[in-house]
């Protein structure tokens, strides 16, 4: 897959208006630098639509700043949340239909963009025909624990989704990134739009889908050097925010769930194991296993300035993955549904909104 920062950046004679949509709800620590960072691109035809989401904190106030200072900077603020709705998908339609630009830019509130960022990636739309790019962004993890449980997460969503054949249009993969998610407002419509995915907490994954199977061309790019965001600021936030996701992207479905835990701990723990239990043979081919999985590990470990060594750490991220899947799937079945920031989804109508 390409880098975005590789990419050229050629002025070309029409610049199509492109509506930034950020959606924000209790973003008090993170919103004025990613929201600032948005400001400050280069590209000359722009709007910015702000979505404050019933925030409880500072939200409000600081977007109100922000908008004193810019008069660039539209907020719509969203008091109540109709039925069935996730708050989320629910502030990035209410943007898409105030937004008067040919290119849409879904972005979330806690995302840096460097100031040539988005000329690069309209340009990268343009140049390869695309109606959808989706940008890959660097991962900013406070600590080593976060950094080896991504490294394992993106390995994770490298081989499931295999977004790198999501370009093929023969291809059934799909790609999207809720850091960046850049396409035409014709596809968007054409797509269904966020009515489609309404209750999907993965509706930046969905969105890729809605528009992969209504025949528009997308890609994903690296958005290393040009975007960054904080994941997460700690494990325990790492954990909940993941489960919310975890149980949707088996489609709400126990019996794939615990397939899927069970395959991830018997080929990425069981040959850590293995080679200290086994003889013979099989210890010969687990040992080969672990040593290519080492090699491989360790290369992804690098886009999170990981020692090789620490790849040995791959099993305990591991384990982990499997234990936020299957407490994700337990929640969700014990209390009916999924809670996120406040407001409870029941599990009937998020199974309903398939894709």
């Amino acid at each position: 897959m390409a880098y975005l920062k590789d990419a050229p950046c050629h002025p070309a004679e029409y610049i199509p208006r492109v509506s930034v949509i950020v959606p924000a709800r209790n973003e008090e620590k993170k919103i004025r630098e990613a929201l600032q960072s948005v400001l400050e691109q280069d590209y000359p035809n722009l709007e910015f639509i702000v979505l404050n989401d019933r925030s409880t904190d500072q939200t409000g106030a600081i977007l109100a700043q922000m908008a004193a200072a810019d008069a660039r900077l539209r907020l719509v603020s969203i008091s109540e949340l109709p039925a069935g709705w996730l708050g989320k998908n629910y502030a990035l339609y209410q943007g898409a239909e105030r937004a008067s630009g040919e290119l849409l830019l879904f972005t979330d509130a806690d995302v840096i963009m460097e100031p040539g960022m988005l000329a690069k990636a309209v340009s990268h739309l343009m140049a390869n025909q695309l109606q959808h790019l989706a940008v890959m962004p660097a991962v900013r993890l406070s600590s080593l624990p976060l950094r080896l449980f991504c490294s394992a997460f993106g390995i994770f969503f490298l081989g499931y989704l295999r977004p790198w054949k999501a370009k093929d249009p023969a291809s059934r993969s799909f790609v999207g990134v809720g850091a960046l998610n850049l396409l035409t407002a014709e596809a968007y419509k054409a797509s269904g739009s966020h009515h489609a995915i309404a209750m999907r907490p993965d509706d930046d994954l969905k969105l890729g889908k809605l528009l992969k199977k209504a025949g528009h061309r997308q890609e994903m790019v690296f958005g290393m050097g040009l975007l960054t965001v904080e994941w997460y600021s700690s494990l325990r936030e790492l954990i909940e925010g993941l489960m919310k996701n975890a149980f949707a992207g088996l489609e709400y479905n126990a019996a794939m769930s615990i397939a899927a835990g069970m395959a991830v701990f018997l080929l990425n723990v069981w040959p850590f194991v293995a080679i200290f239990v086994v003889s013979g043979l099989a210890w010969v081919l687990y040992l080969l296993a672990v040593m290519v999985m080492l090699l491989f590990i360790s290369d992804a470990n690098r886009f999170y300035e990981l020692p090789w060594w620490y790849a040995f750490a791959h099993p305990l991220s591991a384990v982990l993955f499997v234990y936020i899947l299957w407490k994700s799937m337990a929640l969700a079945l014990w209390t009916g549904g999924i809670t996120w920031r406040g407001t409870h989804y029941p599990l009937a109508l998020l199974r309903a909104n398939r894709v």
